[in-house]
């Protein structure tokens, strides 16, 4: 069984603050790379980059194990002090 989201599986809309640059570089990734062999689109690109990040703090901070299911939804705001 794969991590990876099946074509089939339903997608929900986010909204995400991202700097002006970083988005201007994964728009201009996703369209030279929209095409043959790649098929890249920013849906695509923001997926394998969180799927990526998420192992990398799975293994790092929990064990390699997901990590536990929320009660609450997330709030927005400043992040919580350490």
């Amino acid at each position: 069984m794969s991590d990876m989201p099946s074509r089939r599986q339903a997608k929900v809309r986010a909204t995400l603050y991202l700097s002006r640059e970083l988005l201007n570089e994964a728009r201009n990734a996703a369209v030279f790379l929209a095409g043959y062999p790649a098929r890249l689109t920013l849906t695509k690109l923001a997926e394998e980059a969180l799927r990526e990040q998420l192992d990398r703090l799975k293994e790092q901070y929990n064990g390699g194990e997901d990590f536990p299911q929320r009660d609450d939804d997330l709030r927005g705001g400043r992040p919580i002090a350490a």
